[in-house]
Order: C-alpha cells, then sequence, then structure tokens
C-alpha cells in the first residue's frame, strides 16, 4: 500500500502523542508509561534543524521525528518513530524512512543514526532491511548508522 508523508503540523500533535504513547507501551509491554510533557513538541513547529514527518492513509497512522545535529560531522538523528499496530508491516513506516533520507539530501546530509532497543528483534530487522548497520552497543540499545553516500 502506498501512503503519503508530509510535514507535520500542530493539528497533528494529539495523534502524535497517541502514537508515541502506543509505541511505549509496545516497546515495554506496559501501560504504565509517560508520553511527551506539555511543550515537548514545540521545537519541531519552529526549529527548521528539528522536524516530524507523518504518514497518513485517511488518517495519521505514523509518524517519524528527525533531529538535524552540527557536530563534527553532520549527520540527522532519528528520534521517536511509531506506526499504529494495525498498519505495521504495509508499507508506512518504510514510507517514514524514505523521507528522513530524502530530507537528508535535501540538506546536503549523508548520515543518519538512530537508537533501537536491544529487545525490539522487529525494529532491528526493519532496520538493517533498510540498509542501518549497528555501529555501537549503548547498553540496553544499539545506536545504528547508515551512510547514504
Amino acid at each position: 500500500m502506498k501512503y503519503r508523508t508530509r510535514k507535520a503540523v500542530p493539528a497533528d500533535e494529539t495523534r502524535i502523542r497517541e502514537l508515541f504513547l502506543e509505541m511505549l507501551r509496545t516497546i515495554y509491554s506496559s501501560e504504565d508509561v509517560e508520553g511527551y510533557q506539555d511543550g515537548d513538541l514545540d521545537r519541531f513547529w519552529i526549529d527548521e534543524d528539528n522536524q516530524i514527518y507523518v504518514a497518513e492513509d485517511r488518517e495519521v497512522i505514523a509518524f517519524l521525528s528527525i533531529e538535524v545535529h552540527h557536530d563534527q560531522d553532520d549527520y540527522i538523528y532519528l528520534d521517536d518513530f511509531s506506526v499504529t499496530e494495525a498498519y505495521r508491516n504495509q508499507g508506512g513506516g518504510s514510507a517514514l524512512i524514505r523521507t528522513a533520507e530524502s530530507f537528508a539530501g535535501e540538506i546536503n546530509i549523508s548520515r543518519i543514526c538512530l537508537h533501537v532497543e536491544k529487545t525490539n528483534l522487529d525494529a532491528l530487522r526493519f532496520y538493517e532491511n533498510k540498509g542501518y548497520l549497528v555501529y555501537r552497543d549503548d547498553g540496553h540499545r544499539f545506536l545504528m548508522k547508515k551512510d547514504l553516500i
């Protein structure tokens, strides 16, 4: 299935918060999770170096937050990423990864990094299938990276 991706707008915040909680409940197998605090998403509406993209069917079914880092090596960091359960393994997440990689190319950044929980084997396989490699062991999670060039 083909999904439309677009830059998120403040009107998407409620749905993004719901998807974030769904992601945390899935990762930690618990209902006892805390979502975003008030103001946590504000930077994505005002700062060009921080973006949230959403995938839509008839409604927002997934989101991916992206941070641009200008360190010794510029890179983008894929931070929070959630696809609602009914739409997993149907292409929405892949569409968002392609959108993030396109965004990196548009701003002339060739490295993408992300963390994945070691216990989240489905996510680990998903990223590996997209060409991301484990770069570093950070305790309970791996840092993965992909060089676009």
